[in-house]
């Protein structure tokens, strides 16, 4: 069974080359597909620097920044695997837990598995925000599928090819998440949750916190009305 991670990346100077050798740890893995977002920084020169002791790491560079489902599905294009591993560039040395991940799918349990976060999620203590995108998300899931999850946001997933090949490519931007949610659980696939001790980065209560949840925010809204649009409820 071939397993290849995705992780887009923009941005990412600081985190990129702890996560990628933490991944690099994970014996499932066949593949890691880095798909540099047009990023402005020393990005794609720090991921060449890792490549050199892991070769089962490829760069994919895009010429300007389009967004998290766009890498994504750029990401899909370029590789074939039976299993999907989703992982966030931020994630440091925690990105080792993403083999708790892979567990369920792999032994046949689960068609998607989705990282729950702790109560510490942040490497830098700062605080994640309010809620409220989390819990716009968490509504509009029980809403469309009737179903409860607690991680709706969370972008750190082991995905089975069929479910990906069933709900087609990956919503835009932030919308990514909610579209997998509600996508699997409507079509009947099985979901489950698994608690891990990940960390990523924090925005903040600040004003560059607000606008980035903000962004959010609509992202979560054009991807619900989506799912709407496609019968998916």
């Amino acid at each position: 069974m071939r397993v290849v991670a995705l992780i887009p990346a923009y941005n990412e100077e600081a985190t990129i080359a702890a996560t990628l050798s933490a991944l690099a740890t994970i014996q499932p893995l066949d593949e890691i597909v880095v798909i540099n977002d047009g990023s402005t920084d020393q990005t794609a020169n720090s991921i060449k620097q890792i490549r050199v002791d892991s070769p089962n790491i490829t760069l994919l560079n895009l010429p300007k920044n389009g967004g998290k489902g766009t890498a994504l599905n750029r990401g899909r294009e370029v590789s074939s695997a039976d299993v999907f591993l989703l992982v966030d560039a931020d994630l440091g040395e925690t990105a080792s837990l993403a083999q708790e991940l892979l567990a369920p799918v792999l032994r046949g349990d689960a068609d998607m598995s989705i990282a729950r976060f702790g109560a510490q999620q942040t490497q830098n203590k700062m605080a994640m925000g309010f809620g409220l995108v989390r819990r716009t998300a968490c509504l509009g899931v029980w809403i469309l599928t009737g179903n409860t999850v607690a991680s709706p946001l969370s972008g750190q997933r082991a995905i089975t090819a069929e479910l990906l090949h069933t709900l087609g490519p990956f919503f835009e931007g932030f919308g990514v998440e909610i579209g997998l949610t509600v996508g699997a659980l409507h079509h009947g696939f099985r979901v489950v949750e698994v608690p891990l001790a990940m960390q990523h980065r924090a925005y903040g209560r600040g004003l560059k916190g607000i606008r980035h949840r903000g962004r959010q925010l609509v992202h979560v809204f054009k991807a619900l009305w989506r799912c709407w649009r496609r019968g998916w409820y």
